[in-house]
Order: C-alpha cells, then sequence, then structure tokens
C-alpha cells in the first residue's frame, strides 16, 4: 500500500498531455453516461472524476482511464427503473459493488476473472451495445425513452409515428461528425466533443427538443448508505452485478493497456483501485464506473506512462464541473444519444461476427445465446448461462479427446523384453494406458468401453497410472466399476504406476473393493506381465 503514495515523475509532461487530452474526450461521454442511468448528467460527472481518480491512485494497470462505461449504465439504468429513482439505494449499491470489488482483489480472484470464455464476453458486450442503441432509439427521434430494453423496443412505434425531426436532425449531425472526425484534428479536439458542440450548435437554429436543462454545479455533496429491508435483495444483486461486469470491463481495457505499453498489469490491485473507486464514488453521489477502453488508449497515445495520467484527467474533469452547468444546460438529448449510439456500436464486437462462420459453430451459438440473454433477460443470467454452458462443452471436448487418446493410442513397449511378453501373452491380457488426468465427463464412458474391450479367453486387465497425476471421485468410482465388472466376469484387475495419492484416494473411497489393491499393484508394467507370463502359461 506504501507503493501508492509513491510517484513517478520522470514521464510528468506526457503524462499531463494524455491526462489532459483523456480529460477532455470524458466530458461528453460522462454527461450522456449520466443521463442514461437516470441520475443525471452530473452524476456521470462526479463518477468519471471519483472513480477515475482513486482507480488510477490505488489500481494496477498504471495508463488506464477508469469512469462510467456502457455495461455499467446499463445496470444502473435497470435499477433506477426498479427502484423508482430512489437515488439513496442506488448510490448504495455503487457502494457495496465498490466493497464486492475489493474484496475480489484482496482474494486474489483477479486472475479468476480471466477464465470467462471468449464467447461469453463477446456476447454480453455485444448485448450491452445493442442496449445502449435501443435505449437511445427513442432520444433520437425527440422522445423520453422508457426505462428497460423492451419497453423501450415497444415504444418505439409511438415515436415514429410522431417524429421530432429537429431532434432527429441533430443526432444525424453527431453521428456524421463523430465518425467523419479526422484522425489528425482529434489530437486537439476529440470526436465526441466535436460532435457534441456541433449538435448543440446546430439545435439552436432548429425547432424545439428535449434539451438536458439547469445542470447543478460545484463540490458534491455526501451520501451515507440507506438500507431498506423490501429493496435490500435488488439492491444486492445489482452491486453483485456491478461488480462483476464493472471487474471484467476493467481487465479487459488493462489488457488492452498492456498490449500498448508491452507491461502487465497486476490484476488484484486493480480490482482494489476499482472497487476504491466506486465505494467513494457511491458516497459523493457519482455513478459506478470501470477502465473505459477508448480514454485508455487516447492516453496511452497521447504520451501517458504512469498512473499520474489517470489522476490528471481526474483534475480536468473536475475543473470542468466547477463552471459547466450554464454551458452545458443547452445540451440536446438527441446529441448525447447521437454519442451514445456510437459507444454502442464500438461494443458490439463485429470483428468477430464477421469471421464466426469461419470458426467453431458451438461458440458462435453460445455468442448469440448469451447476446440474446443480455439484451432480452439479463446480465448475470447472460454471463451465469455463458459460463455453464461454455464449461460443459469444454468438459464434453476433453472427455471425448482422452476416451480417443485411451481407446486409439497404440501401445508402446518400453522394452525389447516388454514387446516379447506382450507378444506372447495378447491374447490373455488386455492393458490400458491413461494418458493423463481422467476427467469426470469421461470416467462415466471408461467402463462402457473397457468392456467392449473384452476378448474370449483374456484373464486379466492391466490399467496403467504412470501418466496419471491425480483422480477424483468420479475416476476412482469408474475404476471401481472396472474392477467389478471384470471380476464377475471372472477376470483380475492389475494396476501399475500409480502414486500413493492415487491409491489412498482409491482406498479412502473403498473404490477397491474388486481387487486388493496391496497385492495386485505394481510399480512397472513388465512386473505384471512377467508374473501374468507364469500364472497364465499359453497352451
Amino acid at each position: 500500500m506504501l507503493s501508492a503514495f509513491k510517484f513517478d515523475l520522470s514521464h510528468l509532461r506526457g503524462d499531463i498531455y494524455g491526462g489532459l487530452t483523456a480529460g477532455v474526450v470524458a466530458i461528453p461521454l460522462a454527461l450522456a453516461f449520466g443521463l442514461a442511468s437516470g441520475l443525471g448528467p452530473i452524476a456521470g460527472m462526479y463518477g468519471a472524476i471519483i472513480v477515475g481518480f482513486f482507480a488510477a491512485w490505488f489500481g494496477g494497470t498504471p495508463t488506464n482511464v477508469s469512469g462510467p462505461t456502457g455495461p455499467m449504465v446499463v445496470v444502473l439504468a435497470g435499477l433506477f427503473a426498479s427502484l423508482s429513482g430512489d437515488v439513496g439505494l442506488i448510490l448504495t449499491a455503487v457502494m457495496l459493488a465498490g466493497l464486492i470489488q475489493i474484496a475480489l482483489g484482496v482474494f486474489k480472484l483477479g486472475d479468476l476473472i480471466r477464465l470467462v470464455p471468449y464467447p461469453v464476453v463477446s456476447g454480453f458486450m455485444s448485448g450491452i451495445g445493442v442496449i445502449i442503441i435501443i435505449l437511445q432509439l427513442d432520444a433520437t427521434l425527440g422522445h423520453a425513452a422508457p426505462a428497460g430494453t423492451v419497453p423501450g423496443l415497444a415504444y418505439l412505434p409511438t415515436a415514429l409515428a410522431s417524429i421530432n425531426w429537429s431532434a432527429l436532425s441533430v443526432a444525424a449531425l453527431t453521428l456524421v461528425v463523430v465518425y467523419s472526425w479526422p484522425t489528425a484534428w482529434g489530437k486537439y479536439l476529440p470526436a465526441p466533443l466535436a460532435a457534441l458542440t456541433a449538435g448543440t450548435v446546430l439545435s439552436l437554429f432548429v425547432g424545439a427538443m428535449p434539451i438536458l436543462g439547469d445542470i447543478p454545479s460545484g463540490l458534491p455533496s455526501l451520501h451515507l448508505p440507506v438500507f431498506d429491508q423490501s429493496a435490500f435483495a435488488l439492491v444486492l444483486e445489482a452491486a453483485v452485478i456491478l461488480a462483476v461486469l464493472g471487474s471484467i470491463d476493467s481487465l479487459l481495457t488493462s489488457l488492452v493497456a498492456d498490449n500498448m505499453t508491452r507491461t502487465r498489469h497486476d490484476s488484484n490491485q486493480e480490482l482494489i483501485g476499482q472497487g476504491i473507486g466506486n465505494a467513494v464514488a457511491g458516497l459523493f453521489g457519482g455513478i459506478a464506473g470501470a477502465g473505459a477502453t477508448m480514454r485508455t488508449v487516447v492516453n496511452v497515445r497521447s504520451g501517458g506512462v504512469t498512473r499520474l495520467s489517470g489522476m490528471i484527467h481526474s483534475l480536468v474533469l473536475a475543473a470542468v464541473v466547477l463552471g459547466v452547468g450554464p454551458v452545458a444546460a443547452y445540451i440536446p438529448h438527441a446529441a448525447l444519444a447521437g454519442v451514445l449510439i456510437k459507444v454502442g456500436l464500438d461494443i458490439i464486437d463485429f470483428s468477430y461476427l464477421k469471421n464466426a462462420h469461419r470458426g467453431p459453430r458451438w461458440d458462435l451459438a453460445l455468442m448469440v445465446m448469451v447476446l440474446g440473454l443480455t439484451v432480452f433477460i439479463d446480465l448475470i443470467t447472460a454471463v451465469a448461462a455463458g459460463v455453464v454452458l461454455a464449461a460443459l462443452a469444454y468438459v464434453r471436448q476433453v472427455a471425448a479427446s482422452q476416451l480417443d487418446d485411451l481407446l486409439s493410442r497404440p501401445l508402446t513397449p518400453t522394452s525389447e523384453e516388454e514387446r516379447e511378453l506382450l507378444h506372447d501373452i495378447k491374447d490373455r491380457v488386455t492393458i490400458f494406458e491413461f494418458g493423463g488426468p481422467l476427467s469426470f465427463g469421461a470416467a462415466a464412458d471408461v467402463g462402457h468401453h473397457v468392456r467392449e474391450r473384452y476378448r474370449d479367453g483374456m484373464r486379466a486387465i492391466v490399467l496403467d497410472f504412470q501418466r496419471v497425476p491425480f483422480l477424483d471421485v468420479s475416476a476412482a468410482r469408474a475404476v471401481e466399476t472396472i474392477a467389478c465388472d471384470a471380476k464377475r466376469a471372472g477376470k483380475r484387475t492389475f494396476v501399475t504406476g500409480m502414486s500413493d495419492e492415487i491409491a489412498e484416494t482409491l482406498v479412502g473411497l473403498e473404490a477397491d473393493c474388486c481387487f486388493d489393491i496391496e497385492k495386485d499393484r505394481y510399480k512397472e508394467r513388465i512386473e505384471i506381465l512377467r508374473m501374468l507370463k507364469q500364472e497364465f502359461p499359453a497352451h
């Protein structure tokens, strides 16, 4: 923790420029995300300032720039609707999410989040992009969007029947500018800010449309946690979702930063930093945030190297907040909707979708399923279902590979003597050489395949565990099944190469009930073959 108070000033110039540039980019996004969350534009600014500052200070990715992001805003907007706009409970969920993230980091669970398969990550991130776009469609037509994806879609025909053409023209101009703004100009005026400015200026010359209106400015006030027993389950569920999504979002951004800077981030420290940022943001009226990919990329490309760049980005936003109210009041909702539609389109994983037909069909189906669940059900159901199905599919693939290896890999003699012994007693002995860990997915079918290998006149089965490092309960029961089936068929079971740990597991589970593990266990396979040649001589 003491390292958090040591700052590297050797890259100060680059950090200042990176922080300034990222801060300017963050202004329109913070306002737009705050509005989309339901808590208001100023809550988006407070969240960008507080999460950005503390996540940079205490996090594990020096160049990460944090603030409100699409995934977090989608959850907050749903919570806002569910709690009828109860600000105290919503901010309590943000605080709890921060505490959960701190716990994830303290207990070293940061690396586990990387185990979420890519199709699942792609599916729910793309789903979040689709949600953001759907929620902004009504605003581009000059209407207040109902909360929720399905209500937003249901209201769309009504909005189309009475289009506010002024609002639509502003949203269209915003999208055109944000997509066509030259990259070279972006060094001086970022595309989102240029688009927001263009849309706002146009709104002054066309018909009336919804605008932000009066926005409070100045320092935030303290919001202590609020606990309502009737809403606690909803608040806790939202906090867990915010913590998990924020952690995944941040660590994905950290990987992007690693690729750009050729460094390696500390996942667990990053979660602690993000957690501190979100906990403090909830205390002072800010919305939840996470590592923001676009702002991080801008920071790195502009010269940011150390955590000072992220902290400077927050100071820029803090300076803006002190005077942003009068200017931002005239920003139309349609202009912010245009910026957010661009954000939503950027989140959708088009790079995977356009090539998905060339990859495994199961992965594409998994991605589409997670996307659908994200859009029409909820995020945690989508991620949970995706991870479970991906894990089951992986177990199935591993089991198939293990069974194929067991049944098709030819037995390789370790010496000329063993080759001769195998030739002499091949009709009386069957050897099964396991090629590695025997997963529970494969264990269920092992006994069946062993029975299929029985031959007339076969007197013994040899199970070679030389390359098996461990055995779980399912595999132990499979060994028991093999031995008991063999015993009922009048055949003996021998084991070789078995470690003491595996033997203890079999004995502890009483899986050795159909063979004598002390008498029928040999260190080397050739010892069993010598004994079997004497015991079962050729006729």
